[in-house]
């Protein structure tokens, strides 16, 4: 029997021992406000006791629909401290899927910013009468409307009176939707003190942290990078939108040390002409994730960009590896290792584990997997892999092998593949001969009808000059496999791409579905 039995750490329990210890610290700044970790834990107390007060209760859904804000991360923690489940959603989908996520989700309150708030305005019919009753303004606020700043106002500081275990629900992160309809991903109390302490650890967080947040608040690479600062007792840094220039000043103006972007961001940086006029030498480490980080870019980041540069591939469902910059020196085609205490594997169509150097399904297990899809028992069968030991892991959708030493390498996405002729076809393999033309800034191959081969690949191509079509294609076929051979090239000003800068391949095969080819 245990001597101690210490009770399990969950994120109230971080920001309440932040608020205590370094009350007088900064914890978040977003443009000239500045916020002490004792304001920041008494505002998220009021929003949890405010939301409570209200009629909500333990496990409610509370949507946030907001711009990045210091007020946004008071919400969304405030609504966990109070017990309840935070479900930020991406400000730039549509209305329609702004409803329909409230739908699935069963959020009883919806807080909103700014333009949102008339957005749920003019969906407010769809909305069931509880939540129609507590719709939240963080700004103005219209007739039928609650005010959060008085809501906060008459609420109490003190630490919200709920009992969370580790099992109970957190937030619900619905997906990008890169391969088909948004799905809620869940996660519980114990999954994010995983993500938090986790990722602090592995992306080398401290208490001197200072962390620029440039992606959404709702996005979950941002909650990565949210968290780790918060664990370790750093600073965060909110940024309302991206701007290189604006980018550049900011870390600066606040001696920034850590951050977390996606690959287009960190290209746009680089690219920038004025980047070697600012002072950067605060930074420590800077993550890259979100989408598949171009050969070039990352050999060219890992040289010249100041600190630490990591890549971290990941799933917001779970299941995570890190290429350090130590091994990015000697691996720089892999996307890493495993995080410790996480297992990961190969699956090959007929679900046995793949040896070192096959292609495969990525499945694995982790500590921080989510604890499912909401209300989706379909996506739940789908993504479950069981382990000859019972084991449940998830199955990741993306094509992956493994070295000799267990670092891991992306193939593609499993729904992007190409079927031609009978033959499996990765676009990535293309793409990645087609980043080393001069000519191209930005290309995605997808597959499109073919009547001799039912699917051929096509390249949509972003040029930086003017592109010779027919020369770019016979120099990328040149390149290519037989089978990977280019039927053409489509010339457009930009990709599709959701805010964490993934390619929307779907919404491209649905734009060129008309055209059909014959070879």
């Amino acid at each position: 029997m245990a001597w101690f039995s210490p009770s399990a750490l969950t994120i109230p329990d971080v920001l309440t021992a932040n608020a205590e210890y370094i009350g007088n610290k900064t914890a978040v700044i977003c443009d000239d406000q500045e916020v002490s970790w004792s304001e920041f834990g008494h505002g998220t107390a009021r929003v949890g006791n405010a939301l409570l007060d209200s009629g909500l209760s333990k496990g409610d859904r509370v949507v946030v629909l907001m711009k990045n804000s210091a007020e946004m991360a008071e919400a969304m923690m405030g609504i966990i401290r109070g017990g309840m489940v935070a479900v930020p959603l991406n400000v730039s989908i549509t209305d329609a899927a702004v409803a329909g996520m409230i739908l699935n989700s069963g959020a009883r309150a919806v807080i909103a910013s700014g333009e949102h708030v008339h957005r749920i305005d003019g969906i407010r019919e769809k909305l069931p009468a509880d939540t129609k009753n507590r719709l939240i303004s963080a700004d103005t606020v219209p007739d039928g409307w609650l005010s959060y700043a008085s809501l906060k106002q008459n609420a109490s500081a003190e630490t919200p009176d709920v009992a969370i275990a580790p099992q109970d629900e957190c937030n619900i992160i619905y997906s990008s939707g890169t391969t088909g309809l948004p799905k809620g991903i869940v996660h519980d109390h114990a999954c994010r003190e995983a993500w938090g302490s986790d990722m602090a650890v592995a992306l080398r967080y401290h208490s001197g942290a200072r962390t620029l947040l440039t992606l959404g608040l709702f996005s979950n690479i941002t909650w990565v990078c949210m968290l780790a600062t918060f664990f370790a007792g750093g600073t965060i840094i909110i940024s309302r939108r991206f701007d290189p220039i604006d980018c550049l000043e900011t870390i600066e103006r606040h001696r920034v040390t850590h951050t977390g972007m996606v690959p287009l961001q960190y290209q746009k940086l680089y690219e920038c002409p004025d980047r070697t006029t600012f002072n950067l030498d605060s930074l420590e480490a800077s993550m890259c994730c979100g989408s598949a980080l171009p050969l070039w870019l990352k050999t060219a980041l890992a040289e010249e960009w100041p600190g630490d540069f990591i890549e971290l591939y990941g799933l917001t469902e779970g299941l995570v590896t890190i290429l350090s910059p130590e091994d990015l020196l000697h691996k720089p085609e892999s996307v890493g290792l495993p995080c410790p205490g996480q297992k990961l594997g190969i699956l090959s169509d007929s679900n046995q584990l793949l040896g070192p150097g096959e292609s495969g399904e990525i499945v694995g297990e982790c500590r921080f997997l989510m604890s499912g899809y909401h209300d989706n028992p379909d996506a739940n069968e789908e993504a479950t892999w069981v382990h000859p030991n019972g084991a449940r892991w998830l199955r990741t959708g993306d094509i992956g092998r493994t070295d000799a030493d267990g670092f891991l390498y992306l193939v593609d996405r499993k729904k992007d593949m190409i079927v031609s002729g009978g033959q499996n076809i990765y676009p990535a393999d293309i793409e990645t001969v087609m980043f080393e033309h001069p000519d191209i800034a930005d290309v995605a191959v997808v597959g499109l009808a073919s009547e001799k081969w039912g699917e051929t690949p096509v390249a949509v191509v972003v040029a930086r000059n003017e592109l010779a079509v027919e020369e770019v294609i016979a120099w990328t076929n040149s390149r290519v496999g037989k089978q990977q051979r280019i039927a053409d090239i489509i010339g457009v000003d930009e990709l599709p791409r959701n805010p964490n800068g993934k390619v929307l391949k779907r919404e491209l095969r649905d734009q060129y579905t008309h055209l059909k080819y014959h070879g």
